[in-house]
């Protein structure tokens, strides 16, 4: 298992970012959070989780343990690949998936594009004291956004949306919709749950 990476972030598009560690560069897939604090040219350190396929191997990204740790125990419910996993974590911070499932909110869960009332049953069933305790607060880490642009927070939070599946249009009035709530330093985090919540609405 390949536990983290570490090194020069290279590259940075939507839904992945390719890291340069010891001159290879390696593809990982992250939430738009996680992506948010990865900035090209600097150093990072991400946790990592290796899917391993018949025809690929994929390299998953996140903040720190916890969300990685989170990301692996989700699948261990019927129907949760790694792809909705991290649609998962990218609606709900780990403390956030952890108190929707101690406290069977399936409503919390439906809100994941690709969860339906259904899904959010067995994923209750299945998954209920097997995420832990909830350890700290709901929001996630304050991301670190681009500079010198207007609304630098607004592209990430398009693609992220993009990403998850929703249309460019629906994505982009999403994020004009939550714009009153964001100066030009934002959390894409916080802002990108605030979208997810107004799209699950219509």
């Amino acid at each position: 298992m390949i536990a983290f990476l570490s090194g020069r972030v290279a590259s940075r598009g939507a839904g992945t970012a390719v890291i340069d560690v010891g001159g290879v560069g390696m593809t990982v897939h992250c939430t738009p959070a996680t992506l948010a604090r990865l900035q090209v040219g600097e150093q990072a350190t991400v946790a990592t989780a290796l899917v391993v396929r018949e025809d690929s191997l994929t390299l998953f990204g996140f903040a720190d343990e916890d969300e990685r740790d989170t990301f692996e125990r989700l699948q261990t419910a019927g129907g949760v690949g790694p792809r909705l996993a991290l649609a998962m974590l990218s609606v709900h911070t780990p403390d956030a998936l952890r108190r929707a499932v101690a406290a069977e909110d399936t409503a919390a869960l439906t809100r994941v594009p690709g969860i339906g009332r259904k899904g959010a049953q067995r994923i209750v069933l299945e998954l209920k004291g097997k995420l832990g305790e909830p350890v700290g607060g709901e929001t996630a880490a304050p991301a670190q956004p681009a500079a010198q642009e207007p609304l630098p927070w607004r592209p990430q939070v398009v693609s992220g949306l993009v990403n998850l599946g929703w249309s460019t249009r629906e994505a982009e009035a999403a994020a004009d919709a939550v714009a009153a709530e964001a100066g030009e330093q934002a959390d894409v985090a916080a802002l990108l749950r605030s979208a997810l919540r107004r799209l699950s609405r219509v």
